[in-house]
């Protein structure tokens, strides 16, 4: 990648490549749907006890395969595609700064994905099906936001990034 990449990218083994697929927008919306899909498999414990270790292995089969079984994006027309391409933007800050107003945000929307994890972690513990249902999805809507302010990241960035030019649909705004 010529850059630092961070440990969640080393985990899910994403290059260059693999985002050039993560940007498709089918990549984006199924990986939507596994949100909730993940939630079961992991409230599953408490209908099927250790069998529930299968389906949140395949919950996370999909999650790495996800990226990787859809075709190579084409051009940056959609919004899902904007967002991720945001995302390699902001994986990228150090390398090429961001503007501050975007970096504010994009942390906020972070911090409250965490912080609603903290209630889905409990509740899956304590078998609360509210609290981790909503403090789950209250998560996965904060990544949602993190995504659409990556949009608009891509949106003001995009034509400083010589490595998205062959996907800008809009031409760059006058300096």
């Amino acid at each position: 990648m010529g850059r630092r990449a961070v440990m969640s990218e080393r985990l899910m083994g994403m290059d260059d490549r693999v985002w050039l697929r993560h940007a498709n927008p089918w990549s984006v919306y199924t990986r939507l749907v596994t949100a909730p899909l993940s939630f079961l498999a992991l409230w599953s414990w408490v209908w099927v006890g250790w069998w529930a270790l299968v389906f949140v292995g395949v919950a996370g089969v999909w999650v790495w395969l996800n990226p990787r079984v859809f075709s190579r994006v084409r051009d940056d027309r959609s919004w899902a595609t904007r967002g991720v391409f945001g995302e390699m933007i902001w994986l990228r800050r150090r390398d090429t700064p961001i503007p501050t107003h975007h970096a504010d945000v994009a942390r906020a929307t972070q911090i409250a994905s965490f912080v609603f994890m903290v209630p889905a972690v409990y509740g899956l513990i304590v078998q609360d099906f509210w609290a981790a249902c909503l403090g789950w999805h209250g998560s996965v809507l904060a990544k949602v936001w993190f995504v659409d302010r990556m949009v608009w990241l891509y949106t003001d960035c995009a034509h400083e990034h010589a490595m998205f030019e062959e996907f800008l649909t809009t031409p760059a705004a006058p300096r």
